[in-house]
């Protein structure tokens, strides 16, 4: 971890509206500075607002009101959808509590669509996607179809796809939520690898025993941040 700070959250406020038009408010005035390297996590109560605060971070939901700074850049201005996938696509690796796999595609092919998306050969997509799924250990599952893998190997699958365009960040909403408590450690001991090599790590957990991996952890309620610096000892 580095002192330099990749992302920076400037009284951010999000709303959603019902069909009556009733405003929801989601996000009430985020401040935030996550550093580079840096392995965070997203605690609260359900419905606090960790899912809406990592959706922004990832520019799947543009933000109400407020600044978003990502490497000192201003993108919470950014409404472009070709500029946002863009983004994500090369700066940022999505990995979610049901893995949300492609069930007609092998593994192999799920991990390299990242890669297809940005354009590069098939080939060369192919051979690296085989050298993280030997890294992740599941190299021999290469052709194997989700349905024929099990829970920690499908996710393995989703963090390997994660990491195909070689993202600064990972986000992960509960990524260990959908599995038992063995695989939740084994994908655990891969984020603590992806932190050695300075990987940015924003997760979303609601489960302590998770949580005690991150180097900081941030607790949320009512759309607020409560804690940036939340011991699990303490109580809200």
């Amino acid at each position: 971890m580095t002192n330099k700070s990749i992302i920076k959250l400037k009284e951010v406020h999000k709303s959603y509206y019902l069909a009556n038009r009733k405003e929801v408010p989601v996000l009430n005035g985020i401040n935030l500075d996550i550093k580079e390297g840096e392995f965070v996590a997203l605690m609260g109560e359900s419905g606090c607002g960790k899912t809406t605060l990592l959706n922004i971070i990832g520019c799947l939901h543009p933000l109400g009101s407020g600044k978003y700074f990502l490497e000192d850049e201003n993108i919470g201005i950014v409404r472009d959808d070709y500029t946002l996938a863009y983004i994500r696509n090369k700066k940022m690796g999505f990995i979610f509590q049901q893995f949300n796999l492609f069930s007609r595609l092998s593994a192999l092919k799920n991990i390299t669509l990242p890669a297809l998306y940005a354009g590069t050969e098939k080939k060369e997509r192919e051979a690296k996607a085989k050298v993280l799924m030997k890294s992740v250990n599941i190299g021999d599952r290469a052709k194997h179809k989700p349905t024929e893998l099990s829970g920690g190997q499908q996710q393995k699958v989703s963090i390997c796809r994660s990491l195909m365009n070689d993202p600064d960040i990972l986000l992960a909403d509960e990524p260990t939520g959908a599995l038992d408590s063995k695989s939740g450690i084994d994908i655990m001991k891969i984020f603590m690898g992806l932190k050695k090599k300075n990987k940015t790590i924003i997760m979303v957990t609601h489960t302590t025993e998770v949580a005690k991996y991150a180097d900081r952890i941030i607790y949320m309620k009512d759309g607020k941040v409560i804690d940036c610096n939340y011991k699990l000892t303490g109580s809200y």
